[in-house]
């Protein structure tokens, strides 16, 4: 068995619903990663996916919202909460990760830290993937 990787909120599987209903065609859900850059070293990056998923992803699915995860990207998304939010500034995925340490000031790239595995079990953490 595994750890769960990553949960969504309500408001994350409608948002992920509207991007794949709105693409038409043969979108099939997104795709979410982790990549080098920023100025706090790392950033999110979400993709649609309009082929066959890459059968290394895992697949986190929430009332008909599939997103992907990246393999690259698991360990650092461990625990992690995908939201979409609204504000009077701006709307899009926000990201709430228990291995993030710091964030740079406008919010746009993280600095992340791989899981404990050790601490995760230890806590009790679900072994089933979400």
């Amino acid at each position: 068995m595994a750890f769960a990787i990553m949960t969504l909120t309500d408001a994350a599987a409608n948002r992920v619903k509207a991007i794949v209903d709105n693409a038409g065609g043969d979108a099939k859900g997104i795709r979410v990663g982790i990549k080098k850059g920023g100025c706090a070293g790392m950033e999110y990056s979400i993709d649609l996916v309009t082929t066959e998923p890459d059968a290394k992803d895992d697949l986190i699915e929430l009332n008909g919202a599939r997103v992907w995860v990246a393999p690259e990207a698991v360990l650092y998304l461990l625990g992690t909460q995908m939201d979409f939010e609204v504000t009077t500034l701006r709307s899009g995925f926000t990201f709430h990760n228990p291995n993030q340490t710091s964030a740079c000031g406008c919010g746009e790239s993280v600095e992340l830290k791989p899981a404990d595995l050790a601490a995760l079990a230890a806590a009790g953490q679900p072994t089933v993937r979400a």
